[in-house]
């Protein structure tokens, strides 16, 4: 009746038949638990013996007879706690070796702005702050207008942080950025312009090719790393840059 429960909370088929019986007959010797379980004699002596070892069973003596019972249902519950508390106090080491193969290093490309839409997601995923190198304010493309606002919302709610180095020109032809992201921000010095905008955040190094300040190439590829170690070595290029350039 109970037979498939029993098996799926951690007892043998044998082990459930037999406590089965136990529960109908009461006491009852080998030879009766093995006609009511349907498990041969032999084999009701094992699980006999692993029931008594998880406490779902007992000896009987009666007049020199040695008999068994079961023991109350609810010490079922009891060992499901037991395996759970087993299970936590094993989880940290457990998790931590998921976690090493999970952080397997990656490479690939998004493509198009449905890509770069992608990209933004995975900044909402990482939930960890956001350094920027070069940065263009392309988030101002008219593209990005219907996601960006909703972006910004969650962004906000789950508390990610950004840290921008703004290219020069963005200071002059784009200054509304400033005001989206909100401060920290430093500019690089004009001689340092360029196309390539890096962003790194938690596991990730991604690297864009600008057009111009506030828009993205026609077909826009941002080229992705994943990689914990390497991220967090581009965060220190990131800190020694910041460290050198100007206070606004």
């Amino acid at each position: 009746m109970h037979e498939e429960l029993l098996r799926e909370i951690g007892l043998s088929p044998n082990e459930a038949r037999v406590y089965e019986a136990l529960l109908k007959t009461g006491e009852a010797s080998v030879q009766t638990i093995s006609l009511s379980s349907g498990v041969h004699r032999r084999n009701v002596y094992d699980s006999l013996s692993k029931l008594s070892e998880k406490g779902l069973a007992s000896e009987v003596f009666i007049k020199g007879e040695k008999n068994f019972k079961a023991i109350n249902p609810r010490r079922l519950l009891e060992l499901i706690k037991e395996k759970e508390e087993k299970i936590n106090k094993a989880l940290p080491e457990m998790q931590k070796r998921y976690e090493a193969i999970e952080e397997k290093e990656e490479a690939y490309i998004y493509k198009g702005i449905e890509g770069f839409k992608n990209y933004l997601q995975d900044i909402l995923k990482t939930k960890e702050t956001v350094y920027f190198v070069g940065a263009k304010a392309i988030w101002l493309d008219p593209r990005l207008k219907s996601f960006l606002p909703r972006f910004e919302r969650e962004r906000k709610r789950l508390g990610i942080k950004f840290k921008h180095l703004f290219d020069h020109e963005v200071k002059e032809e784009m200054p509304e950025i400033l005001k989206l992201v909100g401060k920290p921000y430093k500019f690089l010095p004009k001689k340092y312009s360029g196309l390539a905008m890096v962003d790194i955040f938690g596991p990730y190094v991604i690297t864009f090719m600008g057009s111009k300040v506030g828009v993205l190439p026609e077909e826009p590829i941002a080229f992705v790393l994943k990689s914990q170690n390497l991220a967090d070595g581009y965060r220190k290029f990131w800190q020694f840059i910041w460290d050198h350039c100007a206070e606004e």
